[in-house]
């Protein structure tokens, strides 16, 4: 019994695809259920196209067998079989695949669909076992054949005997080293979990002897063991079926098992789409974000099958990042796999489906929003800061597809709104759309700011989130619309009466408010009279691009450049406070500045900012107190 070599550089080759192609040993399983698979489809698509008697396809299945006492685990088929030239072209060429070959033959029959295509699955095989056997015997045959090989150095082809057509591949697998576990693959429970996670959706039953228990006869607490052949794949995938098969009950326990979650979905997408992407996807918005979803380890995909044979746990590729809370599967025909259904091309197709995936989670949100407001509002909550995020990053290169997804905190609704709904409730000489920022609901509604728009009986959006300024930023305008924030120094709501008589105080007044600002020593790059507040005595706003609640979130960033605003201190020329300035700047110039800082310091707390010596705001609060 000669040994033949490889007839490619096959040590090279085997020794990279078993320790570089394929990251997880457990794939082996997966290459060789889908290979059985495929020498199934090949004899029964031969039998329907030849008329053969007598092959029906319920009689087709895979059989795993394990022998743990002698290390061995056999995968079994009755398809088509190999014949010795078979065997040696097929398994003694590496990266070279029959079943690319009979699709090529066929390619233009739409009845075949072959799962292999590059001839390299089986050597996984090699990955967790020493030995391997592959005992054909093709359809139509007297004579089975026995390929044999312990890896890289060659393999042999003897004659055998097997009564059935059909190929039976025996594995001995590895003894565990300390950095490896081979055991588990003689393990029942593991065989079977890795045939329910990768090839629960082959079409044919794949079969396992399963270990059972039973109460022997005329006895009270004996039990005897025996074997049973089990089923252990599902067969046919749920998103395979239309659309009217499927209960909401079937699609919300799918889910909750295959995605493991407590909660319904707020959302099952399932969209069958042919022509230039051919795929079919299931796909879950989840109602509450998972524990990790806003952490570095949270990591997004669709599982991704080709031909109902999972490739890929997470494929990221498919999914924008600004929709990354999606669950789901996509299961495509048409793509391209390289030499390993681990790794995938980034071919036209591929982006083909993703586009198309995108403009349907798009379409599916929008609809919620539409006929199922509270429903979307609570999916908004959990998901709602993602979207702003993608407003915001890549440049704002995906604004325009989020915009009208996002919700904001209407101050006149009490409750989120679109932009779309806040620009329809715009008053006939509101030129602009009003945002403020805070921490919170509650103290942007205390803001002077706010309530001095809000008197004026225009609408303010509440921004809560580090991201929602600079998302508006981004967006720039909605509907021709601008966006201004209600601190911002620029701000001007006043009539022509009011600025007239404003700027007559800010005349009068010149000296005493460069005063403050040289009082103020560089906090503050001027201070001057506002037109915006009513009640309250002071309050900042800001020059330029950088507002306040930017200068918060961009210094709250783990840098070492800070970032500060042009901050502009606003004394209210109506409030009784401004008078004491008046009388002190022509009495008390030294309290004066007591009194300027004491305001500058009020005045950033209003606005959520922490003082910068919490014990000299204290002491001069004491020092006016005893006077």
């Amino acid at each position: 019994m000669a040994m033949k070599q490889f007839k490619t550089e096959s040590k090279r080759i085997l020794d990279l695809m078993v320790n570089s192609i394929y990251t997880h040993k457990e794939i082996f399983l997966r290459e060789l259920i889908s290979n059985s698979s495929d020498a199934i489809d090949k004899l029964y698509y031969k039998a329907l196209s030849e008329g053969l008697s007598g092959l029906s396809r319920e009689d087709f299945k895979i059989s795993i067998r394990i022998d743990k006492e002698n290390r061995l685990l056999t995968v079994e088929d009755n398809g088509i079989g190999m014949t010795k030239d078979e065997l040696d072209n097929n398994l003694g060429v590496i990266a070279k695949s029959g079943s690319l070959n009979f699709k090529k033959e066929n390619e233009k029959k739409e009845e075949i669909d072959i799962i292999g295509q590059f001839g390299v699955g089986f050597y996984s095989a090699f990955m967790v076992a020493d030995e391997v056997k592959v005992l054909s015997k093709a359809f139509g045959s007297e004579e089975a054949y026995l390929w044999q090989s312990k890896g890289a150095e060659g393999y042999t082809i003897t004659e055998d005997i097997k009564e059935n057509y059909g190929t039976k591949i025996t594995l001995h697998i590895k003894d565990n080293t300390e950095e490896e576990n081979y055991e588990e693959f003689l393990e029942q429970y593991r065989l079977q979990s890795l045939i329910k996670k990768y090839s629960d959706y082959i079409r044919y039953p794949i079969v396992m002897d399963m270990e059972r228990s039973k109460k022997k006869e005329g006895t009270e607490n004996e039990y005897e063991k025996y074997t049973e052949a089990v089923t252990v794949n599902s067969m046919v995938p749920i998103w395979k079926k239309s659309k009217s098969e499927v209960k909401e009950e079937e699609y919300n326990s799918f889910y909750k098992e295959k995605f493991m979650d407590w909660n319904d979905p707020a959302r099952v997408i399932h969209t069958q789409t042919e022509g230039t992407a051919t795929y079919t996807a299931l796909m879950f918005i989840p109602s509450k974000a998972p524990y990790d979803y806003y952490t570095r380890e949270y990591e997004k995909g669709l599982q991704l099958y080709a031909s109902g044979v999972m490739i890929m746990e997470k494929c990221s590729d498919l999914l924008p990042d600004y929709y990354s809370f999606v669950k789901g599967l996509v299961d495509s025909q048409d793509l391209s796999l390289n030499i390993s259904r681990e790794m995938l091309q980034h071919d036209r197709q591929l982006k083909l489906i993703a586009g198309r995936i995108e403009k349907k989670i798009t379409a599916e949100l929008k609809s919620m929003l539409s006929n199922d407001r509270e429903k979307y509002e609570e999916f908004f909550k959990a998901f709602g800061l993602q979207l702003k995020y993608g407003m915001y990053s890549d440049y704002g290169t995906h604004k325009d597809t989020l915009k009208d997804l996002v919700l904001f905190y209407s101050s006149s609704e009490k409750k989120p709104v679109t932009l779309s709904e806040y620009v329809k409730r715009m008053k006939e000489n509101q030129k602009d759309i009003y945002y403020a920022c805070g921490e919170t609901v509650e103290k942007i509604a205390l803001l002077p700011q706010t309530e001095a728009v809000t008197e004026k009986g225009f609408e303010v959006l509440f921004l809560t989130d580090n991201v929602d300024e600079f998302a508006l930023k981004t967006l720039g305008k909605f509907e021709e619309k601008e966006f201004k924030n209600i601190s911002a120094d620029e701000l001007d709501l006043t009539t022509e009466d009011e600025k007239k008589e404003n700027e007559k105080l800010k005349e009068e007044n010149t000296e005493l408010l460069s005063f403050i600002k040289e009082a103020l020593n560089g906090k503050v790059t001027s201070v001057k009279l506002s037109n915006r507040l009513s009640k309250h005595p002071v309050c900042l706003s800001s020059e330029g691009h950088i507002t306040m609640e930017m200068e918060k979130v961009l210094n709250s960033m783990p840098t070492e450049e800070k970032i500060k605003a042009q901050r502009v201190l606003e004394i209210n020329p109506k409030h009784e406070i401004f008078h004491k300035l008046q009388s002190l700047f022509e009495s008390d110039k030294e309290t004066l500045e007591i009194y300027a800082d004491i305001l500058y310091s009020q005045a950033l707390l209003i606005e959520g900012l922490s003082i910068e010596d919490p014990v000299d705001y204290t002491n001069k609060i004491c020092s006016i107190m005893t006077k």
